[in-house]
């Protein structure tokens, strides 16, 4: 193998597979990365990575010389092409492997370096979901924010697999994420690029979308999704970057039945500022035992607007009392939250306001974006002791 690319094309596809390099196993090749050269579309070096659970694959422009392929330490390679950013953006890399030794050596300027490796057909196979069943696509910029807006409701808990997931429901042109961990549950609905030809749920691992959105770009250039029959394998395409993972199996809560369908209590209230409030709150609120914050909700007189009171209280330290304003529709309430939850959520939506609704202080309590009808997200309430 005898190949050549630009250093900083190379770095960021390595910093991409990178992510499925393997960190605990008793395989060293799944501590490697793989190097092939590909000659589709004038010349490109295939980079790849797995620990079984997903798989990345990424193309680099590259000039190949001589074809051939290698698996090489993960984590050498990257740090050594990383360290070669400071000669220039368009500085060359060459890649030149030595078969008999299978030994790879490294060029960038006058910095080199020769990097043992193991052979490639040593590498497990990456399955390309050439047949798969369900294929639709989705703006990269929509399954990004719609991964993010759920992944971090999911479960950490692996006794129970299922939670640690994203269910996944396709039918007609949208799409409805949902994650719960049994103390929130939140629901995205988007819009595909392509119809699909016949309904199908999955079960996403939420770890491995996570990843993927990382490495997706936030633009409206088009992800392809792929599940085989069986459901057990799930394959994301972008025009350089394949991703696939594996799906969990099993059969997802009743989700739509822990969603409140009415409420006594609304509170709309500007984004930035409730976030404020609670994480000036949650400041006391870690230290009372439980991260626990709790609201007051005061509907407005006449021209007097309404209000949000948070309080925090902890014991040995201190509390912290916060108030702002609110368009309230209903009468008064209170409940209390983990403080941690309400971050969280405010953290992904994305409109300058959001609302309130409360039943009671033992119902589920709802947040809701303002303007945008695409998003829910439940948190269950903290119960407060009688003082």
């Amino acid at each position: 193998m005898k190949v050549s690319c630009q250093q900083e094309q190379l770095a960021k596809g390595l910093s991409i597979v990178g992510r499925a390099v393997s960190t605990k196993t008793t395989l060293p090749v799944l501590n490697n990365i793989l190097l092939a050269t590909d000659n589709e579309n004038g010349g490109r070096l295939k980079l790849a990575a797995t620990n079984l659970e997903i798989s990345i694959t990424v193309w680099v422009p590259a000039t190949v010389q001589e074809e051939g392929d290698i698996t090489v330490p993960a984590r050498l390679l990257s740090e050594f092409v990383g360290s070669l950013g400071s000669q220039g953006k368009d500085s060359t890399i060459q890649l030149t492997l030595d078969q008999p030794t299978l030994t790879l050596h490294v060029k960038g300027g006058r910095y080199e370096a020769n990097i043992k490796g193991i052979a490639s057909e040593d590498f497990p196979s990456i399955q390309s979901l050439s047949n798969s069943a369900n294929n639709i696509s989705v703006e990269a910029g929509v399954l990004k924010e719609a991964i993010n807006q759920v992944a971090f409701a999911a479960s950490t808990d692996e006794t129970r697999p299922v939670l640690t997931g994203i269910f996944a429901n396709f039918s007609g042109n949208k799409v409805v994420l949902a994650a719960a961990d049994s103390f929130r549950l939140a629901v995205r609905t988007a819009t595909l690029a392509s119809e699909v030809g016949q309904a199908f749920t999955a079960i996403l691992p939420s770890r491995a979308m996570t990843e993927l959105a990382r490495i997706i770009p936030d633009d409206d250039s088009l992800v392809e999704i792929s599940v085989n029959a069986n459901k057990s394998q799930a394959l994301f395409k972008t025009e350089t970057v394949h991703f696939s993972s594996s799906l969990i199996e099993g059969n997802f809560p009743n989700y739509q039945q822990i969603i409140p369908k009415n409420y006594q209590t609304r509170a709309v209230l500007e984004t930035s500022s409730l976030s404020q409030a609670v994480r000036t709150a949650g400041i006391f609120a870690k230290d009372s035992g439980g991260n626990i914050v709790k609201l007051s909700i005061l509907p407005g007189e006449d021209v007097t607007p309404g209000s949000l009171l948070l309080t925090a209280n902890a014991a040995e330290v201190g509390d912290n009392r916060n108030e702002i304003d609110a368009s309230v529709d209903g009468q008064n309430a209170q409940i209390a939250f983990n403080a941690k939850y309400m971050i969280d959520v405010l953290n992904v939506i994305t409109t300058g306001q959001v609302a309130l609704e409360l039943q009671s202080p033992s119902n589920p309590g709802v947040v809701r974006p303002v303007g945008k009808d695409d998003y829910v997200h439940v948190i269950m309430p903290m119960h407060l002791a009688p003082r």
